[in-house]
């Protein structure tokens, strides 16, 4: 019997998923060691990518319904990790945040990448029950308050763009979940309103930075930008990928915009410029079917999914994903401000590899057991 139950879970296990999203990883360290060769961060990616490999498998053959019954467990600690973060002498201060905490040999740790996996796990487990009608205003508030309590203290590093990519989460959550309409028109109407004054009153009271500022008017207004100041890193990023051309700079090495330090954040921020400027038009194009095919056949569990707790995990996941890649894309071509999004299994980060290899890990334990009562 035990043997017949693992052809069963080698059978279903999505190897096309896997495999991709390692294909992906390990094209994004190739284009680290591009970025930044006298570096070393190409190693530790690998060694991230190790680590990450055996952490999804592990999480790909546990009941991932176990896993959601400890959800309020797992939250707990993220949250946990999120205050002690901002502690001086535990959180490392860099660039003005207090994102990451030093880990010996690995470089630093980036909770709030963490902490997605266990929020989504608690949305999809209050959500995930059966219902009989459309969500009430009681339940979009526990969902709200879910939400809220990590991105407030993730708000306090301060990291705004880590923040905003937690409310996908949210949205794809409840709109799975029939919210009530009026609630979506209304926060729509909302938003119309809201996000002018609140630029008005932010600009006003210095809420909104004075770089935030810049950064914002960079996209609104790109040829009066000053390119040697906030504009910078815009318009590195836009020349980086314009040197790829169709196929690739032939001006590769000594030359490349990274290595003569021109781009700033290479490996990180800015990873699809570098894949611009290699493997041009062309390999951008690749790159993107290869994650509209990893998003494709997440979707495609989720269709097939036991039980709708699982298929809200597997979708929360496709929404946090593929808004990244929209942020992350956008920022490079120049087209959205730099908010500091690393762009899935691509950029250089433990913290970022690894989460988002347990994500993967849970849509493939959820197929496994997608015959499962």
């Amino acid at each position: 019997m035990a043997a017949i139950l693992e052809k069963r879970k080698l059978r279903d296990f999505d190897w096309l998923l896997t495999l991709l999203a390692l294909a992906i990883a390990l094209f994004g360290t190739w284009m680290i060691y591009y970025a930044q060769p006298d570096q070393g961060y190409w190693r530790k990616q690998l060694l991230g990518l190790g680590v990450s490999a055996l952490v999804m498998l592990g999480v790909a053959f546990t009941d991932y319904r176990k896993l959601i019954h400890i959800a309020p467990a797992f939250y707990a600690f993220g949250l946990f990790l999120l205050i002690i973060v901002l502690i001086p002498g535990i959180g490392l201060k860099i660039n003005g945040q207090r994102c990451w905490i030093g880990v010996p040999g690995l470089g630093q740790f980036q909770p709030s990448e963490f902490v997605k996996i266990p929020t989504v796990l608690m949305l999809a487990r209050y959500f995930g029950r059966q219902r009989a009608h459309t969500l009430t205003v009681k339940d979009t508030l526990v969902g709200l308050g879910i939400l809220a309590l990590p991105v407030g203290l993730i708000l306090l590093e301060p990291d705004s763009g880590q923040a905003l990519t937690y409310f996908p989460l949210l949205a794809v959550v409840l709109f799975l979940s029939s919210v009530r309409m009026w609630l979506v028109l209304a926060t729509l109407v909302l938003s119309v309103v809201m996000v002018p004054a609140g630029w008005y009153v932010g600009t006003k009271t210095g809420a909104i930075k004075p770089y935030q500022q810049e950064r914002i008017n960079v996209i609104l207004d790109p040829e009066n930008a000053d390119r040697r100041g906030f504009g910078y890193h815009t318009w590195q990023s836009i020349v980086t990928v314009g040197k790829g051309r169709l196929t690739g700079s032939v001006s590769k090495g000594d030359a490349s915009q990274s290595k003569l330090k021109f781009l700033p954040e290479p490996h990180t921020d800015f990873i699809f410029a570098v894949t611009a400027e290699n493997t041009g038009f062309i390999g951008c194009v690749l790159l993107l079917l290869a994650y509209a095919v990893l998003l494709t056949k997440l979707i495609h569990g989720a269709r097939r999914a036991p039980d709708r707790t699982g298929m809200l995990v597997i979708m929360a996941i496709v929404g946090g994903l593929g808004f990244q890649i929209f942020i992350n894309v956008g920022m490079a071509l120049g087209m959205l401000p730099v908010i500091g999004v690393p762009l899935p299994l691509m950029s250089a980060g433990l913290s970022a590899i690894l989460a988002t290899s347990v994500a993967i890990g849970f849509a493939i334990s959820i197929r496994l057991r997608r015959f499962v009562n």
